[in-house]
C-alpha cells in the first residue's frame, strides 16, 4: 500500500477535520492580534492623546495662566467631544 492511497476511517477524517478547523481558529486569532496591535499603535503614533501638560501649554500660549479647574474642565470637555 502506498502513502497516497490510504483511505480514513469515518472517525479519523472527523477528527482531522475538527483539528484542522481548530488549528485555522488559532492561527487566525494569533494573526488578528498582532493585526489589531499595529492598526492601535499606528492610530496612537497619528493621533495622540491629549495630556494636561499640553492643555497647559495651550493656555500659557494663550497668554493666561490656567488654574487646575480650567485645566480639568478643558480635559472634560475634550472627553465628552470625543464620546
Amino acid at each position: 500500500m502506498t502513502l497516497l492511497s490510504t483511505t480514513f476511517s469515518a472517525g479519523g477524517l472527523a477528527g482531522m477535520l475538527i483539528g484542522v478547523i481548530i488549528g485555522a481558529m488559532i492561527l487566525g486569532a494569533i494573526i488578528g492580534f498582532f493585526i489589531t496591535r499595529a492598526m492601535v499603535k499606528k492610530q496612537l503614533k497619528d493621533n495622540p492623546p491629549v495630556t494636561e501638560k499640553q492643555i497647559r501649554a495651550m493656555y500659557m500660549s494663550m497668554g493666561r495662566k490656567p488654574s487646575e479647574s480650567d485645566i480639568k474642565k478643558t480635559m472634560r470637555a475634550m472627553q465628552q467631544a470625543k464620546k
